[in-house]
């Protein structure tokens, strides 16, 4: 588990094809990994990777093709910088949110504008996220913990500070610019939980619809 506060911006240094997946071979600059052993996590990009070796200034992670199907690291290229976060400990501080590592789908950069010392994005998520994102709910993107300022159907709005901006791979984000997004993980229980007795006949996707709300008391039949 995470946090979505990055550590480190680190670069890639290699990419190893392997049989149909790749190894990633990864320089993590200011992470302090003193207290990294071989089989620890460390989220890049807002991806859980397992660290197989550590030769000092970095490691090195093995990527399947599941991961490289449903994320951005597929995209990656020698130099990419990304965002580190290493597992999260009992008596961390949970600055961000609970964050799994775990990706539910690609965004796309719409818009990037100057408000002040802030920067505004607009980000448009795939279509069956939509439903998890909320105004002033928790969102992670490439990683990090942010807070949704807007929503507007599949698209919604980021507003970041210039800390943010500074510690992160966010000042590469232009429009166009691909993200890993992972939606709040309570919001995905809640939605099991609300299913009840019909989660087992829900095929991996939703059958929570407006008539299912009313019918069980979440809202008012119209």
């Amino acid at each position: 588990m995470f946090t979505g506060i990055i550590e480190a911006v680190g670069s890639i240094r290699a990419i190893e094809p392997r049989g149909g997946d790749v190894r990633l071979h990864i320089a993590t600059g200011k992470l302090d990994l003193a207290d990294v052993k071989l089989g620890d996590s460390i989220a890049t990009n807002g991806v859980c990777l397992t660290a197989v070796e550590l030769p000092g200034d970095g490691f090195v992670a093995d990527v399947s093709t599941e991961t490289l199907t449903r994320s951005t690291l597929k995209t990656l290229k020698v130099g990419t910088r990304v965002n580190l976060e290493k597992a999260l400990q009992p008596q961390s501080r949970l600055g961000g949110h609970i964050v799994s590592g775990h990706v539910d789908g690609i965004g796309e950069v719409v818009s990037r504008e100057s408000s002040a010392r802030a920067v505004l994005f607009r980000v448009r998520a795939p279509k069956e996220l939509a439903k998890y994102i909320a105004e002033k709910g928790s969102i992670t993107t490439d990683g990090i913990s942010l807070t949704v300022n807007g929503v507007h159907g599949a698209e919604f709005d980021l507003t970041i500070v210039p800390h943010t901006v500074q510690e992160t791979n966010i000042a590469g984000w232009q429009p166009g610019t691909v993200l890993n997004l992972e939606v709040d993980v309570i919001a995905r229980y809640l939605e099991r939980l609300l299913l009840g007795n019909n989660a087992a006949s829900a095929n991996g996707g939703s059958n929570i619809t407006t008539e299912f709300l009313a019918e069980n008391g979440f809202m008012r039949k119209g």
